[in-house]
């Protein structure tokens, strides 16, 4: 929902309960240029932004474009993690609720994970206390598995892989649901574990 800075301001104040007063006191300025900011008869100098974000706790871009929509609650699922992955230094950010993740400079966009190919499949084994899972993906340095998760309702449990190592990694058996693994150049995949 995009809306004047105004609105906005007056509603990242109400959530701080903070009056117009003790806002303008934070800022070093008059009430009445809250006031009039929050009738949207006015707008903050841009050398004001910065104050005004680090105050509420609300990224620049989102006070400016009035994009401030609460975090949607999922219940706590784990199958609702998105899974945001750097392309240049491959660094993992999970988020359980709509997120905007930066890593080396860049706004990354959560993977949309794809149903693995039978070929292509995580080799699962088991055993009597663990998952044993393999495979014969490359792991080179331009084309490898950045990373294994396994994941159900209630935990995820990750494993972080970097290349030229083999895949070759336990998850106790405890552990059910669906492991989500992720090739450098292939993207996000998702295969039953079982």
């Amino acid at each position: 929902m995009n809306q004047p800075i105004g609105n906005v301001i007056k509603t990242l104040r109400q959530e701080k309960h903070l009056t117009q007063k003790q806002l303008a006191d934070a800022l070093c300025i008059s009430d009445k240029t809250v006031s009039k900011w929050e009738r949207n008869m006015g707008l903050p100098d841009i050398s004001m932004i910065p104050a005004l974000s680090s105050l509420f706790n609300v990224d620049i871009k989102a006070m400016l474009t009035g994009d401030i929509t609460p975090n949607r609650m999922v219940g706590g699922n784990m199958k609702q993690t998105s899974y945001f992955v750097c392309p240049n230094c491959h660094s993992l950010s999970l988020s359980l609720g709509e997120s905007q993740v930066v890593c080396c400079g860049k706004t990354l966009a959560p993977l949309k994970p794809k149903p693995v190919a039978e070929a292509e499949k995580l080799n699962i084994i088991p055993e009597t206390k663990d998952w044993y899972i393999t495979s014969e993906h490359p792991m080179t340095k331009d084309h490898f598995i950045s990373f294994v998760a396994c994941v159900n309702s209630g935990s995820l449990a990750v494993f972080k892989q970097y290349p030229e190592w083999a895949l070759d990694l336990r998850f106790p058996r405890e552990l059910h649901g669906s492991l989500f693994w992720y090739c450098t150049q292939h993207g996000l995949f998702y295969q039953p574990l079982k």
